[in-house]
């Protein structure tokens, strides 16, 4: 499976910072990625969705349970500009409403939605899109980090009345208990991952809401999601085009001319991405050649 979507680095950072207490060397954390030490001191640059992936697919190799800590260290600070507009917004359900407007500023892999349930509400997260060996590590990690995102806004922790999840129960289930103070359910007939809680939380006001600061960073956001979505077209569409050119590469220049731009161009986009032409042509073949042989 390939993937376009494009991320920041905050996620990669947080599990070498995780592990780093435990002596682990980063090289082990990043390898497979593309990712270099060098590229975590650029607070600009952007990365594919494969890349951080296998940054969490070599560490839930080493702990299996790791997404759920993960999860609870993902604090609304994480999300740069989102997380401000998220913290100044009048009530909590101003807030989650605006995050949902906002994925690709989320990072998320689901389907995010609001669920009106008479007296509760819920924030589930449905139609998982990627590496299905990562799936239970992406719901822990994913609704983990929703409820402390709840709790940053609010200034305190918000009850929950019960969770559900899509999975089996693992072997870790006690380890829920620390993101989830609530009822669990595990094979969840409607096939996401979700928590409820009172509705009348939706209409809390946040101790941090400012109006001025929050249409400024409301304003970034719009313009943010615009610049990140349209490098994510622009990504797709070079991987398109080498994927359908893996037996005989244009090469950077042939790839250029492709794309309607110069090679200079080409490379400076590239390495914005913290990637390059032979880095995603490997990765394009790494991918067809894994394809293959689950074929085979």
């Amino acid at each position: 499976m390939l993937h376009s979507h494009l991320t920041t680095l905050n996620a990669v950072s947080l599990v070498l910072s995780t592990f780093e207490a435990e002596g682990l060397s980063g090289d082990a954390l990043l390898a497979g990625s593309g990712i270099t030490a060098a590229d975590l001191g650029r607070p600009d640059i952007r990365i594919a969705t494969h890349q951080e992936m296998q940054v969490c697919a070599n560490a839930v190799a080493l702990r299996k349970e790791i997404g759920l800590e993960l999860g609870r260290r993902m604090h609304v600070s994480s999300y740069g500009v989102l997380g401000y507009a998220l913290l100044t917004s009048a009530t909590l359900g101003d807030a989650l409403r605006l995050a949902l407007m906002y994925p690709a500023l989320l990072g998320t892999l689901f389907e995010l939605r609001l669920h009106d349930d008479g007296d509760r509400v819920w924030l589930s997260a449905s139609d998982y899109r990627d590496s299905e060996s990562l799936a239970v590590f992406n719901a822990e990690l994913c609704l983990a980090s929703l409820k402390v995102i709840c709790d940053d806004l609010l200034g305190k922790p918000l009850p929950l009345l019960s969770a559900r999840f899509a999975h089996d129960a693992p072997d870790y289930t006690a380890s829920y208990h620390e993101s989830f103070a609530c009822p669990l359910q595990f094979n969840a007939p409607l096939y996401d991952h979700a928590f409820a809680f009172d509705k009348r939380w939706l209409e809390q006001p946040l101790p941090l809401a400012d109006p001025i600061t929050h249409r400024d960073m409301h304003a970034r956001c719009r313009r943010q999601n615009i610049e990140f979505t349209g490098r994510q077209a622009w990504l797709e569409r070079i991987r398109q085009l080498l994927a359908a050119q893996l037996s005989c590469a244009p090469g950077l220049g042939g790839l250029a001319q492709q794309m309607n731009c110069s090679e200079r161009t080409l490379r400076r986009h590239l390495q914005a991405l913290g990637s390059s032409y032979q880095q995603l042509l490997d990765e394009l073949r790494f991918e067809r050649a894994k394809h293959l042989l689950h074929e085979a």
